[in-house]
């Protein structure tokens, strides 16, 4: 420090006047991170950085002497300044000279130095620290970058990301934070001996061949990464990421998903058909009548307490469409219609029914293999599963009784929800696609005709970006990944027939001669066999073909999967990549042309504990956003967006309703996709919403009142509810002070009863029925045995008399 100081004062005072230069020391530091937010572990924090940073920092930059954290842990081990030292030392700096790598940062920094902490790459948060600790000095980064394995070549692909984080950190410091920093250079320009490792890293900006005779200089990606932001002074923002503000088209289909709807058939009120006394005035209970029976009535989907508050969460979202998966397992619990749950499937049919009455589409998926407790029958599965072609058989026979029982009602089926997942076999999505073509064949021929509705498959589709943007053969990986990720099952459905060129030239290069071939038939079955193509998205994926770590090497395709650590990411480390949605949309377009699209899930994890899920805000109209840029920018068909999920009881962390207890919160993200639902797109100040003209609901019953209103003056009609007597209760049922009649539902959607006199026998009553289309407001007062009711029907009342 005293040498240091010493050429400090001869160039102040020798050649600064004459060369109007500056002279620093350099300091090397880490970053350092409490292990948890306590003061003792702050403090700890900040006797790392003194001991490595402050050591010499201070007495240079503050007051000639060392950190007092220092003197107080080393006591006599430490050196004194003397006055005069302390004044020959201090100021000896012109500006702050930081240097910030992996080496001399990190690698070689004493593990105790560390004081039981958490070291971290964070470059902006030590300049910020810097700033503070050491009265806001000019800083020049001298040295910083990391490195890459000693086998990569010319495509560094982590090594320009860790160049691009370095360097957007120290923008961030100087426009966020004011931080003064001056300048940046980067380490190195040629790969070398590198300290202890040797040559075993490479860090340079250009690649080396310690093997070679000449020793040529090629540049790397980073190099050519690192000349253009030189070129352009930093990150300018660029076109095509800019919010777009814009509408989508009339009809577009707003959803939400939720892997499965949870099957609850406990009923909403009493099965026993036994008449009962109400002692009101003693026990206050309820003493069986001996020979008196209801007559049994035919189920109701009322009378399921799971559904309402299900519908009820959609309606507060303003969704137009919802999809979920049905249970195989459950529906059919042997795999076969030799045993049928016709409890199940009733409770599917209300959930539809009720859907549809709230003017919400079903889009229902017959199977989605990644959901909970949604495996394949038993029967099934202990025979092979997928690897048996008899489940393509079974498959298909399962979905006839789905159009059967479910298809008056869903007009919007999707057969297999994600199947392509990579631990599936080859031999598993062959069957799956012939499972696949027979239902959806089957529907086509026989279905089709009477229930009008459209159904497809839908395929899991994240973006394959190429992780060095200057690398051919980045591409070349990419576009291989693509084709094995979506093309596998893609093709034979949407385009030739057979499985894409790309995987077969592939698999017989490797001598891997697993995936089947499809005879003529099958690939007349399975080719076109959609109406409209779906695909779930959740993130984005950079792929390099250079080999650099082990963990994330697929030695299959030979391809580093990789992320872009810039970019903001979910609890659970999905990258959340807005722009990613809009290439694979343009993928697909260009692979299998200009089909009606569906984005059918996309969504993100967030942290359960935060008040605010701003990350799942901020995802949500960043996507939707790419996608108003697909079909306004780039005319894709696009005709719907599902966003996923619901609520975190079927998804944890994923969902738009907290879920705790058997009760629903929703959460801020909720109200900001209501929004765009509502404004149909983004509205800005110039831009204007899309008139689109009202939609009704069909009605059959509705023109045969409308052309009869004349004629309902008065309508009397009888009840079965039995007598309404003070002290007896009538035939139906009281459940949590809301009355069910029996006999009502067939007629009569909402209810409600107002006491004139009597005990307080009915109190506020309302009954509701899925079953009917039109719906009668009915307003009803009880005077002892008679009962007068006073319906209105779009404002026109109508008289009934109720006995």
């Amino acid at each position: 420090m005293e040498a240091h100081a010493k050429i400090w004062h001869l160039y102040n005072t020798s050649f600064r006047p004459a060369q109007g230069g500056q002279v620093s020391i350099a300091l090397s530091s880490h970053w350092i991170s409490p292990r948890r937010m306590t003061d003792h572990n702050i403090r700890e924090c900040q006797r790392s950085l003194d001991f490595v940073l402050g050591w010499f920092a201070k007495p240079i930059f503050i007051d000639g002497d060392y950190p007092e954290s220092m003197r107080s842990n080393l006591s006599s081990l430490l050196p004194e300044f003397t006055e005069s030292e302390k004044s020959f030392v201090r100021g000896t700096a012109d500006f702050f000279a930081l240097s910030f790598g992996p080496t001399l940062s990190f690698q070689l920094l004493d593990p105790h130095m560390k004081f039981r902490q958490l070291e971290s790459p964070s470059l902006r948060q030590l300049l910020s620290w810097i700033d503070l600790e050491y009265n806001h000095p000019q800083i020049f980064i001298v040295e910083n970058g990391w490195f890459v394995s000693g086998t990569t070549k010319r495509d560094d692909a982590k090594y320009m990301y860790y160049l691009k984080k370095f360097i957007m950190e120290t923008l961030k410091a100087i426009r966020l934070d004011g931080v003064d920093v001056i300048g940046y250079t980067a380490w190195s320009l040629m790969d070398g001996f590198e300290w202890h490792r040797g040559y075993s890293i490479r860090r340079g900006l250009f690649y080396v061949d310690f093997l070679s005779q000449d020793k040529e200089l090629l540049p790397k990606s980073s190099a050519l990464f690192y000349q253009k932001l030189i070129e352009n002074n930093g990150f300018p923002p660029l076109p095509e990421n800019q919010p777009l503000e814009g509408t989508f088209p009339c009809g577009f289909a707003w959803g939400v998903v939720d892997n499965y709807v949870q099957v609850d058939t406990t009923l909403s009120q009493f099965t026993d058909p036994n008449i009962y006394l109400w002692d009101v005035h003693r026990s206050k209970r309820l003493i069986k009548v001996d020979g008196l029976v209801a007559k049994k009535r035919k189920p109701y989907c009322v009378d399921f307490s799971a559904i309402r508050p299900q519908i009820a969460l959609l309606q507060e979202m303003h969704v137009t469409h919802f999809r979920f998966s049905l249970d195989w397992a459950l529906i059919l619990p042997l795999g076969n219609q030799t045993q049928v749950n016709r409890t199940v499937l009733h409770f599917y049919r209300c959930v539809i029914s009720e859907l549809v009455h709230a003017n919400i589409t079903p889009v229902v998926a017959l199977w989605q293999p990644a959901a909970q407790h949604q495996g394949l029958p038993h029967a099934l599965a202990k025979h092979g599963a997928w690897e048996n072609p008899h489940t393509a058989l079974a498959f298909a026979d399962y979905a006839n009784l789905c159009f059967t029982e479910l298809g008056h009602r869903v007009k919007f089926w999707i057969t297999v929800n994600e199947p392509n997942t990579r631990n599936m076999t080859y031999r598993a999505g062959h069957h799956l696609l012939k499972a696949h073509a027979l239902a959806w064949r089957l529907y086509d021929e026989k279905f089709r005709a009477a229930q009008k509705g459209k159904i497809s498959i839908a395929l899991q589709a994240d973006w394959i970006e190429p992780a060095c943007p200057f690398s051919q053969k980045d591409k070349e990986v990419a576009e291989r990944v693509l084709e094995f990720d979506i093309g596998w099952l893609a093709e034979p459905i949407f385009g030739s027939g057979d499985y894409p060129r790309v995987m077969r030239d592939w698999l017989n290069q490797k001598n891997n001669f697993l995936l089947p071939y499809f005879t003529e038939d099958e690939a007349k079955l399975i080719r076109g066999s959609f109406d409209f193509l779906a695909l779930s998205h959740y993130t984005t994926i950079l792929v390099d073909w250079e080999r650099e770590d082990p963990i994330k090497y697929n030695d299959y395709l030979e391809v580093q999967e990789m992320t872009d650590i810039t970019w903001l990411n979910s609890p659970s480390q999905v990258a959340v990549v807005p722009w990613g949605l809009r290439k694979v949309l343009n993928w697909l377009r260009f692979k299998y042309g200009d089909l009606p699209m569906y984005v059918t899930a996309n969504g993100i994890d967030d942290d359960p504990h935060a008040e605010q899920d701003a990350l799942r805000m901020y995802y949500v109209e960043n996507y939707v956003n790419e996608a108003l840029k697909a079909y306004v920018l780039d005319g894709i068909n696009l005709c719907g967006y599902f966003a996923y999920s619901l609520s975190d009881r079927s998804a944890p962390k994923f969902g738009f309703y907290r879920y705790a207890a058997n009760q629903f919160e929703p959460k801020p993200s909720l109200r900001h996709y209501r929004k765009i639902i509502d404004d149909n797109g983004f509205l800005g100040s110039e831009t204007q919403g899309r008139l689109c003209p009202e939609e009704y609901a069909l009605c059959t019953e509705c023109s045969f009142f409308r052309t009869r209103k004349s004629l309902l003056v008065f309508i009397a009609f009888l009840i079965t509810w039995g007598p309404v007597i003070p002290g007896i209760l009538p035939i139906g049922h009281l459940v949590n002070n809301i009355y069910y009649g029996n006999g009502t539902r067939a007629f009569i959607s909402e209810l409600s009863f107002t006491l004139l006199s009597g005990p307080s026998l009915l109190p506020e009553l309302a009954s509701s029925c899925s079953e009917v289309e039109a719906v009668l407001h009915i307003t009803v007062t009880t005077s002892f045995c008679l009962v007068h009711v006073v319906p209105t029907f779009e404002g026109v009342p109508v008289p009934v008399l109720v006995s």
